[in-house]
């Protein structure tokens, strides 16, 4: 069964830094391109960063260049973005997505909420 399974999430102040954690069973991560999406309310849900199942340097959204790290263990199945210089606008439901050709699995999401 294809899974994948978001966690850390939490409450963090403006500033903070949270590492959120995606795992993956059912199937090998490590041929697949991996992304983090974030869904705020009332938003569209917009890609935050994505790296390639060869390697290479990732990519980001403007909105979280130089605070955001992906990054992927794949001896663990395990995707991982690093959020430091967290802000408010950064709350939302971030999900993993795994991506091969068209082959799309998602996660249900870890809830991030940045606020004083």
């Amino acid at each position: 069964q294809v899974q994948l399974v978001e966690s850390g999430g939490g409450l963090v102040q403006p500033g903070g830094s949270l590492r959120l954690s995606c795992a993956a069973s059912g199937f090998p991560l490590s041929m697949y391109a991996m992304s983090w999406y974030r869904q705020a309310p009332g938003k569209e849900r917009e890609l935050v960063a994505r790296i390639l199942s060869a390697g290479g340097s990732p990519n980001y959204a403007d909105s979280v260049k130089g605070r955001f790290t992906i990054s992927r263990d794949n001896a663990k199945n395990t995707v991982y973005l690093q959020m430091n210089s967290l802000k408010p606008e950064d709350t939302a439901v971030y999900i993993c997505k795994g991506q091969r050709g068209l082959q799309n699995y998602w996660g249900q999401g870890t809830q991030v909420t940045v606020s004083s």
